[in-house]
């Protein structure tokens, strides 16, 4: 993400004094190393501070970048104090004092919440050796290396596997040594060591290097870094939503594009398509010679439709009607293991969900004894288990097992619209689904309400959206 890669830019720049002017006013840091020297030497005679072995003097090829002449190379320990908290485990307790450790290093603080607690004599025990001041920066030593943060001392705590960078004079920044940190911590991941988890240890810490500039152009950096951060902060948050945008969008496309297409909001009326009444009672006249030459079951009456129920407005020339009013539904049947196989003999056996894979039917049992037969042409829909997968049957005829239904087409509806509505409509049966398996009745089917529009118009909107929807797919 852009907003990352200026972060490190300009911390980088930061560190190397490319973000700052160099002014003649502001004196040479090798005396400023001397004054912060001397204030160590003062701590460690008042046994402020332990006085540690003797670092080793800093090599040419230790230096991983140019500084100005004014600034100068020094290893951590020489103008810090560089402790660490305890590598014993304590009791822990139900009531007692934060034990903090790397994992309650979060986004440059410390997050107590999930800190575990120990009691108030381990707490003063650790603290003889490692304890944390205001204005002290905590840096993790073990595990996600790093992710330093500037202590705000409004509790008593312990540490933990945690390093202690501690000031000893004023003239040292602690933010300027906090943006270092954050700077360098990848190049100390990078060289880490440790087997199940990554570590780095306290003299590794105490003998890395940090750039000092003069004290005033340190807290020049810091300004300056302070102004530009928390745009980049922003920037960062606007990315992050754009890219979960980009992410789902094709998905919010391809449902704002259903749902204008569903709503008429897709395609023009034309008075010549006619009124979708009238086309209704055209399938009603049809359903009733079917249902009386006996090719489909006469099914109980509809409820009638009420205002309440309706969730949106359509245009004047289509209408509301149930689904059973307009298609035949067919429930399936389960078949014993003795009535059917997967050698390719017979007619297709779909038993559910793991028959439908994106809108296509995938076949792998057959059968010679079909009873509960789906028809070519006719949608299927998962209505056991995983509600609402739905194909269309592409062969000649197929048994369906208890898990799918078939919804059948009547005259003068094209079964491509009821698919396209389905798809917006499925979460809605989905949430309908009672009982330990999910499941949905062919009532909640066949009472479901749909908008109908004159049969010309189905055909518009289907073809509309079959030049749009493969258009979101690309976007994905």
């Amino acid at each position: 993400m852009i907003a990352e890669q200026l972060r490190k830019s300009i911390l980088q720049a930061a560190i190397q004094g490319k973000l700052t002017e160099q002014l003649p006013e502001d004196g040479d840091a090798r005396d400023l190393l001397k004054g912060i020297q001397k204030e160590k030497a003062r701590l460690i005679k008042e046994g402020k501070i332990k006085k540690e072995k003797p670092l080793p003097e800093i090599a040419e090829d230790e230096i991983p970048f140019e500084i100005p002449d004014n600034w100068c190379w020094v290893r951590l320990n020489e103008c810090l104090d560089v402790r660490d908290g305890t590598h014993d485990t304590p009791k822990y307790v139900s009531k007692g004092i934060p034990l903090v450790t790397s994992k309650n290093l979060v986004n440059g603080s410390i997050d107590f919440s999930t800190a575990r607690l120990i009691s108030v004599e381990d707490a003063e025990a650790i603290n003889l050796r490692s304890k944390v001041d205001d204005g002290d920066i905590l840096f993790a030593m073990i595990g996600s290396i790093g992710n330093p943060a500037i202590v705000r001392k409004d509790r008593e705590f312990s540490i933990k596997n945690v390093a202690l960078f501690k000031n000893i004079s004023s003239l040292m920044n602690m933010r300027f040594v906090y943006y270092f940190l954050f700077c360098t911590q990848d190049v100390m991941k990078k060289v880490s060591s440790g087997g199940v988890q990554a570590f780095i240890s306290l003299n590794f810490l105490r003998k890395s290097l940090i750039p000092i500039p003069p004290a005033v152009e340190q807290q020049r950096i810091v300004e300056r870094l302070e102004q530009i951060l928390p745009e980049l902060d922003k920037l960062y948050q606007y990315e992050t939503k754009l890219e979960a945008l980009q992410k789902a969008f094709p998905k919010k496309m391809k449902d704002s594009i259903l749902q204008y297409a569903i709503q008429g909001k897709l395609t023009e009326q034309l008075p010549e398509d006619g009124d979708a009444r009238d086309l209704l009672k055209e399938i009603v006249k049809e359903k009733a010679r079917l249902i009386k030459e006996g090719k489909i079951k006469k099914e109980k009456p509809l409820p009638e439709i009420t205002e309440d129920e309706i969730p949106f407005e359509i245009p004047d020339n289509w209408c509301w009607v149930r689904l059973g009013e307009v298609i035949s539904l067919k429930s399936g049947q389960d078949m014993t293991p003795d009535k059917y196989g997967n050698i390719k003999n017979g007619i297709p056996y779909i038993t559910g969900a793991s028959n439908f894979l994106n809108g296509i039917l995938t076949i792998d049992r057959w059968t010679y004894e079909p009873q509960s037969i789906a028809e070519e042409g006719d949608l299927l829909i998962t209505c056991k288990g995983t509600i609402g997968e739905m194909a269309f049957l592409k062969e000649n005829k197929a048994h369906i097992a208890r898990q799918v239904m078939a919804i059948r087409q009547i005259a003068y509806l094209n079964l491509q619209y009821v698919y396209l509505y389905l798809i917006v409509y499925v979460s809605q049966l989905k949430t309908m689904a009672k009982s330990m398996i999910p499941g949905i009745s062919r009532n909640m089917v066949l009472e479901a309400i749909i908008p109908l529009p004159p049969l010309a118009e189905q055909q518009r909107i289907v073809e509309r959206l079959d030049e749009l929807l493969p258009l979101c797919e690309t976007l994905d």
